[in-house]
């Protein structure tokens, strides 16, 4: 993990760069809502019935990255990293715990998945677009809504670390 500053989107670049921009900081939020805690502190659940944890998020961002990026965006058959291979349901999924993965391994994954992405986004215009069911999605979209996502989950990830440890405005 790192303790470096959140970078500020810059308020007058161009449409790329902030969007990319925009989506790094939603990245390194989730990361600075991790940083510090202990492997079990990363592993509690937020509150029951609910399993969702730190490390579960991390491990479905890494999904959400590898499905957006590597299967859409680039057309790989990549196999789910925490669910079945014969799973093609499209289901990002990484919400589930397993014993054997601890979180620095967790954030590997999801770190060597970011660096996937932004070596195949280098390829692509924001206009260009592939297929999705049935239709066409450009990368604009994608980045838009990977921005969402990680909005959405940051939100979770805020609750949860105040639960652990009662740190909160990270």
């Amino acid at each position: 993990m790192t303790g470096l500053e959140r970078a500020t989107p810059p308020m007058t670049g161009d449409e790329r760069t902030t969007i990319e921009a925009w989506l790094d900081f939603q990245r390194h939020t989730l990361l600075l809502k991790c940083e510090g805690l202990d492997d079990a502190q990363l592993r509690l659940m937020s509150v029951p019935p609910s399993p969702l944890t730190l490390q579960g998020l991390v491990q479905h961002m890494a999904e959400v990255e590898r499905n957006w990026f590597r299967r859409v965006l680039a057309g790989e058959n990549a196999p789910p990293i925490y669910g079945r291979a014969s799973d093609t349901s499209g289901h990002d999924g990484g919400f589930e715990l397993l014993d054997d993965v601890g979180f620095a391994e967790a954030e590997e994954t999801w770190q060597r998945e970011i660096d996937a992405a932004r070596a195949i986004c280098a390829r692509f215009a924001l206009d260009d677009t592939r297929p999705f069911h049935g239709a066409e999605v450009s990368l604009r979209w994608i980045y838009l809504h990977m921005i969402g996502e990680y909005a959405r989950h940051n939100g979770h990830a805020d609750l949860i670390r105040e639960r652990v440890d009662g740190v909160t405005g990270i």
